[in-house]
Parts: structure tokens; C-alpha cells; sequence
């Protein structure tokens, strides 16, 4: 079957029976409001019922699910283990990186790590160790390409990125305001904003599918980024700000410098703050790829509104440790962070450890990060050769720890009803994948999946999903004699070559 592994202009091939189903498609808009509306459903059959001991605040929190969550969820009491439990559950949702293990015990096993010191054991400051916060900006100066060093003092460190933007969402916006963001775009941070502040995402969608307009499917532009601005202040809502994700989640997208210099300045336009999610800018693991940091630009469009966050978790493969860092010039801002600080604080050993692991840049350059993107590039292509296989057309980017891929020639109808039905099937086999609707995706049938896994367990999960998808739905499409993967320069390969 034809594959087209969307980049540079090429869009996905919809079957005819698909076409059919689609014939009079709903608008994006539409589409991601039909998906919320599924989500919210399903999520309100399976919440437990009301406690007498809650406050409502206290049931909305108790009764909240959500996809992402309830995947992880079931995977956590029956994990896959190779000799205790090989009937488990294979994670392929998860965006966690499992493919430094090794390198990662070996550093932090090191006796320079064991240090132990009064100041380590006693309150710090809200904002992080000052020692802390100084390799911070050293360390984001160096990688970010920064041109000129970055100040400590606007440095904030956190227990994770989780709880950055929710302080963030509690000081720039009030309850019942809004931020803006593209769709799809990594579904946990609805809660991050919503559960402790009360602030609305408000959906940006894009389309899957590349047109006249667009160079490629999924592409943000400035005045996509206007229409959904100007439909938010039509429905009375308060934007305060923009989140962007680069590299993106889930799509692994890049935006090139000018790309981000004119969101910037769409900012700066409309008096929003614009918080940038840099979280994968290490995991770029083609080298003719550039990734340029916001913090690279030598003079912002709106500094005082730009906050650019990074953490340990995807870069450097250490979720549990729970550390994220957020840069800013707004003293405001900083100043109002720090009345947060005391409730999303980091242990001391910890900071300790961390400042540690940043600057060393020996072992960071020389061991680390090419070992780490060589493991990348090779699980890539492993998932990548499956999909090719399988004839599931995905999108074409060297980053990120996953890729996004179209699955919509297995869905029986186009719906998110179906979307999701296909999902719980998965997990059924034993198969933590995580659907469209987790994102927000405005067109049902989008799946991520997670490669940064040891290729034993990304084989099972391959195989487990393969054999569900070959003999419970098997695709409308007729086996053609070429597989094509189209990537950002485009070629061809024969079945034979792989």
C-alpha cells in the first residue's frame, strides 16, 4: 500500500470509503469542539459518583479523567516486565525516553553526586538554590545560543514543567480567562491550567491535511493564530497569552526562526504573553535539523510577555526527578512566581545533583547527547520501517521521542466515537498507544506513538499492534507493488529494499 510520510507538502491518501463518510466534513472548529464533547462524555460515564465529603472543587478534582491519564493508568498495575510479567502492558504512549539507562546510572552514581550539605537540608529559596539558578543560565546561554548571558536572577526552577504552567497560568490570567493553543497539542496541560487556576484553553485548530494555503499538513500560521484569536473575543472570553511547543508535541515539528519571530510579534500585537515549551530542544537527533531557541534571538519583540520554559524529563531522560526551569525578563512576573514557589519547590539533593549534571559539559558533549541521539536516529527507524510496512503514513521528523501517525483507513467511520474505540481495543491487546482526541486533534484517526523504548519491547508492541490491526481491521486499501515514504526532500523505496 502507499505510504506517504507526511513533510514538505505531502498530505496522507484518504481512502474512498473514508472520502465517502467525510463527504460534507465539519469545519476544524467544529471538529475539536466534537472532540471535546466525546472526551467529555466519556470522561462523565466513568467518573466515580459525588462525595459527600467533597467540597464541588473537591468532586470536579476526584471525578476529572482523562485519556492520557487512564492509559498510564492501567499500564501502571500491569507493566510489561521481560521475566515477571511478559502477558504486561507495553507502553507506547508514554513520551518518556528509556534508551539511557546505562549512561544516566553511571553519572549519577558518581561520587560527586553524594554531596551532602546543611544548606542542601534547610529551606531555599522559592525560586530554586541560587547555585542552581546560575548554571541554569549557564547551561541554557551555552545550548540556546543565548547572545548574551543569561541572568540568574530570572531563572525559576520547579518540581517539573507540570507546575510551571499552572503558576504561570495563575498570575498572567484571572479565572474563566484564556490562553490560546494550537491543536493538537499535549492534552495534560488542559489540566495544568484548569485544575488549580481555572484558565480556559482555547483551541487553535490545524488542519491534517496540506492545501493551497499551506506548505505542509498541521502548519501553524499567523493568521490562523489571528482567526482563532478574533473567534475567542466573539465568544467574550479574556486571551492573555499563547503557548507554543518547539520542538512540538505531538506532532515533533521544528519552527524555523521566522516562524517563531512572527508568532512573536502576533504577540506583541495583540499585548499577549506568548509562553514558548523548549522541553525537547536537545532531541534532535538528525544533524542536518536545526533547532534555534527563542532565547537565541538577539532582540525579542516583547520581552516582558516572553517566557521560555525547559526541563530534565525529555532532554536528558529523567522525568522522576521532576525539574523544570522557566527564563523571563518580567520582574513582575518572577516576583509573583516566587509566592508559588514554597508549594512547587525542589529537594535540595536534588538541585544539587542537577547543577551537577548541567555543567558538565564534558560529559553532556562528548558522551551523553550523541550517544542519546544515536539511540534516537536507530529506534526512529526501527518504528519508522514498521509504519513503512505496515502502509501507515506518519509525520517525517528527526526529533522528539515519537512520531504521529494516520490511522484513519482503520476506523470503521470516521468519528471520535471510533477514535476511541480503537484506542481502548489497543489497550485491550495489551498496547498503551495515545489517540488524537488526547490532543485535541480536529480530524479522528491520529495516533502517537512513543519509540524511545529498547527495540525488544517496541517489537512486541509493533507486533501486538500489528496483529490487531492485520486480523480485527483489516484496511480498505489494495496492497500496491511500491511503498513511498515522502520525507522534507522526498524519495522512494521499494518493498524489496528494506
Amino acid at each position: 500500500p502507499e505510504l506517504a510520510a507526511v513533510g514538505g507538502g505531502a498530505a496522507p491518501t484518504v481512502s474512498t470509503q473514508e472520502t465517502t463518510a467525510m463527504s460534507t466534513p465539519p469545519t476544524s472548529d467544529e471538529a475539536c469542539k466534537m472532540s471535546q464533547s466525546v472526551l467529555a462524555t466519556l470522561m462523565c460515564a466513568q467518573a466515580p459518583g459525588r462525595s459527600v465529603y467533597l467540597s464541588n472543587r473537591g468532586n470536579s478534582l476526584r471525578q476529572h479523567r482523562g485519556i492520557l491519564q487512564e492509559g498510564f493508568a492501567q499500564y501502571v498495575v500491569n507493566k510489561y516486565h521481560d521475566t515477571n510479567n511478559p502477558d504486561g502492558i507495553i507502553n507506547m504512549g508514554t513520551s518518556e525516553n528509556k534508551l539511557c539507562y546505562d549512561l544516566l546510572y553511571k553519572r549519577l552514581t558518581h561520587p560527586d553526586m553524594l554531596h551532602i550539605d546543611p544548606s542542601l537540608l534547610q529551606y531555599s529559596d522559592s525560586r530554586g538554590h541560587a547555585f542552581l539558578r546560575e548554571v541554569v543560565a549557564e547551561f541554557l546561554s551555552h545550548y540556546c545560543c543565548s547572545p548574551n548571558p543569561l541572568k540568574p536572577d530570572n531563572v525559576v526552577v520547579m518540581n517539573g514543567c507540570t507546575s510551571l504552567f499552572s503558576c504561570i497560568a495563575a498570575v498572567i490570567c484571572d479565572p474563566k480567562d484564556a490562553i490560546l493553543i494550537p491543536t493538537p497539542f499535549y492534552g495534560a496541560i488542559t489540566e495544568d491550567l484548569h485544575l488549580y487556576s481555572d484558565v480556559k484553553l482555547f483551541h487553535v485548530p490545524l488542519d491534517c491535511e496540506a492545501d493551497g494555503k499551506d506548505s505542509r499538513a498541521f502548519h501553524l500560521t499567523v493568521g490562523k493564530l489571528e482567526e482563532g484569536l478574533k473567534r475567542a473575543k466573539e465568544e467574550g472570553l479574556t486571551v492573555r497569552a499563547l503557548i507554543l511547543m518547539n520542538p512540538h508535541n505531538p506532532l515533533a515539528e521544528i519552527y524555523t526562526p521566522e516562524e517563531m519571530f512572527a508568532f512573536l510579534e502576533f504577540c506583541k500585537r495583540n499585548e499577549l504573553h506568548v509562553i514558548v515549551d523548549e522541553v525537547y530542544m536537545l532531541t534532535v537527533f538528525d544533524k542536518s535539523v536545526s533547532f534555534h531557541s527563542v532565547l537565541s534571538v538577539d532582540s525579542l519583540p516583547d520581552p516582558q510577555r516572553t517566557h521560555v520554559m525547559w526541563g530534565l524529563s525529555k532532554d536528558f531522560a529523567l522525568s522522576g526527578i521532576r525539574v523544570g526551569t522557566l527564563y523571563t525578563e518580567n520582574k513582575d512576573l518572577l516576583e509573583a512566581l516566587a509566592q508559588l514557589g514554597s508549594f512547587h519547590s525542589v529537594p535540595g539533593s536534588t538541585q544539587h545533583q542537577v547543577a551537577q549534571l548541567l555543567q558538565d559539559r564534558e560529559w553532556i558533549d562528548e558522551q551523553f547527547l550523541p550517544e542519546n541521539r544515536r539511540r534516537l536516529k536507530a529506534a526512529h527507524s526501527y518504528l519508522a520501517q514498521e509504519l513503512q510496512s505496515m502502509g501507515i503514513s506518519y509525520l517525517d521528523r528527526p526529533a522528539c521521542l515519537y512520531v504521529w501517525a494516520d490511522l484513519r483507513k482503520y476506523l470503521r467511520e470516521s468519528s471520535f466515537e471510533e477514535e476511541l474505540a480503537l484506542w481502548r481495543s489497543f489497550l485491550r491487546h495489551k498496547v498503551v498507544l495515545s489517540c488524537g482526541q488526547a490532543f485535541f486533534c480536529s480530524t479522528p484517526g491520529w495516533f502517537r506513538f512513543v519509540f524511545a523504548d529498547q527495540q525488544h519491547h517496541l517489537q512486541l508492541g509493533q507486533f501486538r499492534t500489528q496483529r490487531f490491526l492485520m486480523y480485527s481491521r483489516p484496511c480498505c486499501k489494495e496492497p500496491e507493488s511500491k511503498l513511498r515514504l515522502e520525507s522534507g526532500c522526498g524519495f522512494q523505496i521499494s518493498r524489496g529494499s528494506i
